[in-house]
């Protein structure tokens, strides 16, 4: 019987955006809406058994350059879940 957590945590250090041409409260905003938006639907997959701490996600797919803040924004949320769920290299 799997066990629901009460609170997930997410704690995301920094966000480098090299390349982008956008405003990177809004990105963060989108960001933080997109990924709360995407773990109370999807959950954490990596965190099913218990607490899970994580250094690094990499081998995530780029973006493009041209994107707006909002999609931006958005788009690094999924790419971040998507290591979250199993995808990409994680450090630990």
């Amino acid at each position: 019987m799997g066990v629901t957590p009460r609170e997930i945590r997410v704690d995301v250090g920094e966000l480098a955006l090299s390349g982008f041409q956008v405003d990177p409260e809004r990105v963060s905003a989108a960001f933080e809406r997109e990924l709360t938006r995407l773990i109370r639907t999807h959950g954490v997959p990596l965190a099913t058994d218990g607490p899970l701490t994580v250094d690094a996600l990499s081998g995530l797919p780029p973006l493009p350059a041209g994107l707006s803040a909002r999609r931006l924004g958005q788009e690094l949320a999924r790419a971040v879940h998507e290591g979250l769920s199993g995808h990409g290299e994680v450090t630990r």
